[in-house]
């Protein structure tokens, strides 16, 4: 018989408790690259999400500098990288206010705003007791962060006890990497760790960690809260959790790749007209991992290569419907987006590798093996499409467009810069000025009062510094989309776009990078 939540945690607890008291540190890796790899799942339609990209990267270290930094933009459509490092509470969160945010002093904040990524780096981001709030908000995307002990009852208070909540009109969020976890139920004041409402669609959590609660979250407060879904939940661990895992209510989810151990009630709960693609999970030692449970309302499922490794069933009843013990699908599910399956065999062993915070955002390709991330975009054309930089049939990268370079005269800024560098030496036509970013990466950006059209960039490396530049992205920076990725400085060409701002997003070198020019063309 299984003891409660709040109970099993004591050992846990008790020896995190004597490591501290010992001065133990755990270490992690140095830095997180944010977003490595792109959003997979439900996150990729709907336009997409990529956060923060191509905007400003500030570090942060307290709540309140979370705040400022969202509130500091220009407006609160600007894109934003935050890079969060250390411990995250009460005692150092306060209400900041400006045009470009809405905050408050009890949560982290996200609340009419746009193109943010919040990604924890260092030594790790913590968020302690503290939760983190998405209301009327787009293309969000946190990474590599924990958070832990979030409490909707008891002291302190936060975010309605959600470790992640979302709510009001909320679109394309990416949950990747990160480490979401209670000490209890309801009873010992928790709620939910993952929770989407009234109106929340296109999101993925992806190789992530949510153990030890009541409830893992659910999609629809109420049986009549039905205009949530198309999320996706892959590459997930499930531990300890009572049930909700998640509780769906209307809508779409696809849940494949995950380990579910020890769901204690019930897992993923379909009602309301709810429909659920369960693709190649491993569940183990819990009770009633699929169906519908405490209600008449009946959702749906369809099932395909899942393993089921001692789970119990309990009897159908009225407002008890599970679909074991030999679960069979009900309905059919459409997936608008490409995935590659583990096999479900191993799934244990490549969620363990992978999923939570501060594992170096490893992830699987399909062959039952955590690789290390791909820092270029996963829309990267084929390398054998004629229009790969690296085709013999390419013309020569060092031959620029013709045509008037629209940077002349244009402005420009950056993500950062090395000493002794400008941002305006790319649109100064000499190449023996250059922009560094202070690292070996960084973006630049290039903007006009009014929009041009452009279909072609050419990435100018200053002398002595060619071929150091290795992955990029080239954005939009109007609307974030990415407009071409590879890897290489050169000419690089897109479908015109008419934009105001255009941002080549240094994600990969072998040094310190050198841009000397970045000429713009109409196409």
């Amino acid at each position: 018989m299984r003891r409660p939540v709040a109970l099993r945690l004591q050992a846990a607890l008790g020896t995190l408790a004597l490591a501290a008291a010992a001065g133990v540190v755990l270490t992690m890796p140095e830095t997180a690259s944010a977003a490595a790899g792109g959003a997979t799942g439900y996150a990729t339609q709907n336009g997409g999400t990529t956060g923060g990209a191509g905007g400003q990267t500030v570090r942060a270290t307290t709540g309140t500098a979370i705040h400022e930094a969202l509130c500091g933009r220009a407006s609160s459509s600007t894109p934003i990288v935050i890079e969060v490092e250390g411990t995250i509470n009460h005692g150092n969160t306060s209400k900041v206010s400006g045009d470009s945010c809405n905050t408050a002093a009890d949560k982290i904040e996200l609340k009419q705003v746009s193109n943010i990524t919040i990604v924890g780096v260092g030594s790790g981001a913590v968020f302690d007791q503290l939760g983190i709030h998405i209301r009327e908000s787009s293309n969000i995307i946190i990474q590599n962060v924990t958070v832990r002990n979030v409490k909707k009852s008891g002291s302190p208070t936060s975010n309605g006890g959600d470790a992640i909540g979302m709510e009001s009109d909320v679109r394309n969020v990416w949950v990747d990497h990160s480490t979401l976890e209670a000490s209890g139920g309801e009873s010992e004041g928790y709620d939910g760790l993952f929770d989407m409402k009234d109106n929340t669609q296109y999101v993925t959590l992806s190789y992530s960690v949510l153990r030890n609660s009541g409830r893992g979250g659910l999609i629809g407060s109420s049986e009549s809260d039905r205009s949530n879904g198309y999320v996706t939940f892959h590459h997930n661990l499930y531990e300890n959790i009572d049930s909700r895992a998640p509780l769906l209510r209307g809508g779409v989810a696809h849940m494949y790749n995950n380990h579910y151990v020890s769901l204690n009630k019930s897992g993923i709960n379909s009602r309301a007209g709810a429909k659920a693609k369960v693709d190649n999970n491993y569940f183990e030692d819990s009770k009633d991992v699929l169906g519908t449970f405490y209600t008449d309302e009946a959702g749906s499922w369809q099932v395909s290569g899942n393993i089921f490794d001692n789970v119990t069933w309990s009897e159908p009843g009225g407002d008890n419907n599970p679909a074991g013990p030999d679960p069979q699908s009900n309905t059919t599910v459409s997936i608008p987006y490409s995935y590659t399956l583990d096999d479900a065999s191993c799934v244990p062993s490549v969620v363990s590798g992978t999923a939570g915070a501060n594992k170096g955002l490893k992830v699987s390709d399909g062959s039952c093996t955590p690789q290390s991330p791909d820092p270029t975009d996963p829309t990267d054309p084929d390398p054998t499409d004629p229009t790969d930089p690296t085709d013999p049939t390419d013309p020569d990268p060092t031959d620029p467009p013709s045509g008037t370079n629209l940077s002349i005269g244009a402005g420009s800024d950056g993500s950062s810069k090395a000493s002794g560098t400008s941002y305006g030496n790319v649109r100064d036509g000499d190449l023996g000025t250059y922009w560094s970013p202070a690292g070996t990466t960084g973006s630049v950006s290039v903007k006009w009062s009014s929009a041009q059209t452009v279909g072609k960039i050419n990435i100018r490396e200053a002398a002595g510094s060619e071929g150091t530049i290795g992955s990029y992205r080239v954005l939009n920076h109007d609307t974030g989309a990415v407009l071409a990725s590879g890897s290489g400085a050169g000419v690089i060409a897109f479908s015109p776009v008419s934009l105001e701002k255009i941002t080549f997003e240094i994600t990969g070198a072998s040094g310190t990078p050198k841009v000397a020019e970045f000429e713009t063309y109409g196409g």
